[in-house]
């Protein structure tokens, strides 16, 4: 079975993902990593020479390839299932996990965090949280189809695993 870890960017997806791997002993995938291996270029370089298009187009070929795998724990990037049938696909081939942050944990995740983000890189401070609400409100609608929700606030890696497990 392939389960897939959905949320906004900083919420916990790639952090989560190998601890589940290990505690599941399941392969761990990265979309975004995988995506950058395939492409032999980082996102950041993606978005800024080929554009986000052209991201996303990958980004659907490789998830469509991803789905076709037995058994893994798989890290989506925030905005996977929010273009074309995306989240279609993740719904015909796991079970999807949504891990929920409010946005205002997700801006200190974000303005602390050393990760480059393309999305947010020419966003300055001052106008982050406000790009975060107005994004969230718009991929909620997304998220929410996920088979579980977890309020990351609420539950620690430990119950999250002890609850994906009953899951399985």
């Amino acid at each position: 079975m392939l389960i897939y870890l959905l949320g906004y960017m900083g919420c916990g997806k790639s952090t989560l993902g190998r601890k589940l791997s290990k505690a599941l002993d399941l392969q761990y995938i990265d979309l975004d990593l995988l995506i950058e291996e395939k492409e032999n270029c980082s996102i950041s370089n993606i978005f800024t020479f080929m554009g986000e298009e052209y991201f996303r187009k990958c980004e659907l070929a490789i998830l469509e390839e991803v789905s076709l795998k037995e058994n893994a724990i798989v890290s989506l990037g925030g905005g996977t299932p929010c273009y074309k049938t995306n989240m279609e696909i993740i719904k015909k081939s796991g079970k999807s996990i949504y891990l929920k942050l409010p946005t205002k944990a997700l801006f200190q995740r974000l303005t602390n965090s050393k990760k480059p983000r393309p999305l947010i890189a020419k966003i300055g401070k001052e106008n982050l949280l406000a790009f975060i609400e107005n994004q969230l409100s718009e991929r909620q609608k997304f998220y929410v189809q996920a088979d579980k929700i977890f309020d990351m606030h609420e539950y620690s890696a430990k119950q999250i695993i002890d609850e994906i497990r009953k899951l399985l």
